[in-house]
């Protein structure tokens, strides 16, 4: 295969990956979806020309997971995935030094190990690397694409999302070690045993894993009004589906009702009235009101987005939101990119952050908010956990990605989110997808876009800590660990077999 015909095919073979992501959510393809690149960058002609084509690859995925931001972020789109895909160079070198370097020649077992260990160890890695907010946050790993396969989602209550991670690529590796030209029997057949043997291990896990500790259960209110861009209709909206989850009810229709967010687009502290109609709505239904405002907070004080729960006595608590959408709530480094709001929908004026997350006090169980893009992040739900918080509620707008994948992609990080943190996650979106799950991450509720209304869904509560709870991210660092020593391994067997021109390993 010539050199460009190879980057072409390269390019296109990683998009397929995307549609192991909602809205397709072909979970199985992210089992097999890296064969296609591994085996690409396996037969390139050099190491260097095995990275490119990983990078291409990475680039072609980057584009499709991430198709829904192009009306957002416009031409941008590109460089922004070819950022992202350079993470995946390693992959292509290390495919092309550990799956056959050179001419097609018999893998052994001792090669097969090392790729078995470093190449999910450089992909969980370049996963954690990318997930840094500055670099567009945690969107689109690959272990996030399980949350609809319950057996392997349930990886994640080990390692997180990186453990799911780390499963998925190394069955594509031994799926792609099985399939090189010339390989010897015993090592096809281990190749195979572990493509095989590493997705019953993760049944096994989720078969026999005890249920979770009755702790009771809790009903929640899911309101989705739709898009509604004045401040008041908007309120009006979600205050009047409120109402109606009272309406001929002799006992509370609910034991806690979620808006989306932005529900609110009014100072609440310079808007008594605001403030006042939220605990009417509390007392009416019954149960506190955890609404979201959009605000500029008091004379320059910047503008906030920040949870608010309201009980029928008044405000309870509150949360800011902390970790912000690049370019879409703040522009980084605006001296040196701020142009680039001429040119797209990038963000005028850069949001102000909070500084810590809030456990907040629902009655008998305790709320943990997020907002938006927070549900992205890992440790932020682990961390609610971690803090005393019975349920985590995810509170979002998704307006701008109605007819596209982003936002059942969106909501399907919720289930992740649970099965990470041991506890029910539910996620409100003004105009959908609102959806909950339990702490095992099955599917209890999904009002897709299309949905207009208040629903009610129960959830059973946990207070398990899972093993996830406890290690946090020490995953991604594990995976530095191996890749330093497979580097140190590397050097020290390059020095004592200098001049005879072998491979890494024999």
């Amino acid at each position: 295969m010539s050199t460009w015909r190879g980057r072409v095919v390269a390019l296109v073979a990683g998009a397929p990956l995307a549609l192991a992501f909602p809205a397709p959510a072909q979970w199985w393809l992210a089992l097999v979806g890296l064969v296609p690149v591994l085996l690409l960058a396996r037969a390139a002609g050099d190491a260097r020309e095995a990275a490119v084509r990983a990078w291409l690859s990475g680039t072609g995925f980057f584009l499709a997971v991430n198709a829904f931001l192009v009306p957002k972020v416009g031409p941008f789109m590109v460089p922004l995935a070819m950022l992202l895909a350079a993470l995946w160079l390693p992959l292509g070198w290390l495919a092309w030094r550990l799956l056959g370097a050179g001419p097609p020649r018999p893998a052994r077992p001792l090669r097969l190990g090392a790729a078995l260990a470093l190449l999910p160890s450089a992909f969980v890695a370049g996963e954690a690397v990318r997930s840094w907010e500055g670099l567009g946050g945690p969107w689109g790993l690959l272990g996030a694409s399980q949350w609809n396969a319950p057996p392997l989602l349930g990886v994640a209550a080990v390692g997180g999302v990186w453990a799911v991670s780390l499963l998925l690529v190394a069955v594509n590796v031994a799926a792609a070690a099985a399939l090189v030209p010339g390989v010897a029997p015993r090592v096809r057949a281990a190749a195979t045993t572990v493509a095989v043997g590493l997705p019953l291990l993760a049944l096994a896990w989720w078969a026999l894993r005890p249920p979770p500790p009755a702790a009771g259960t809790v009903r929640v209110g899911l309101v989705q009004p739709g898009i509604v861009r004045q401040v008041e209709p908007r309120f009006q909206a979600s205050e009047r589906l409120s109402l109606g989850l009272a309406a001929g009810r002799p006992t509370p229709a609910a034991d806690l009702v979620v808006w989306g967010e932005s529900s609110v687009g009014r100072d609440p502290a310079a808007n008594p009235g605001d403030v006042a109609r939220l605990a009417a709505v509390a007392r009416a239904v019954g149960a506190p009101v955890l609404a979201n405002v959009d605000a500029q907070r008091g004379a320059g004080g910047g503008i906030y987005k920040s949870a608010l729960l309201v009980a029928p006595g008044g405000p309870v608590g509150g949360y800011d939101k902390m970790r912000l959408v690049p370019f879409g709530e703040y522009v980084p480094l605006r001296p040196l990119l701020g142009w680039v709001t001429r040119f797209t929908d990038a963000a005028d004026t850069d949001r102000r952050r909070g500084t810590r997350l809030a456990v907040l006090p629902a009655g008998t169980f305790t709320v943990g908010p997020l907002i938006c893009f927070e549900s992205a992040f890992p440790d932020l739900a682990r961390n609610l956990a971690a803090d005393g918080a019975d349920l985590v509620v995810v509170q979002t707008a998704d307006t701008t990605f109605q007819r596209s994948w982003g936002p059942a992609q969106h909501a399907s990080l919720a289930a992740v989110r649970a099965v990470e943190a041991g506890r029910p996650v539910v996620q409100v979106a003004i105009s959908g997808v609102s959806a909950a799950f339990d702490a095992r991450g099955r599917r209890l509720a999904w009002r897709p876009t299309g949905v207009r209304g208040a629903t009610v869904v129960e959830l059973p509560l946990s207070r398990e800590r899972t093993p996830c709870a406890r290690v946090g991210d020490s995953l991604p660092v594990a995976a530095a660990l191996v890749l330093a020593a497979g580097a140190l391994v590397a050097l020290g067997r390059r020095r004592s077999t200098a001049g005879q021109g072998g491979a890494i390993l024999p």
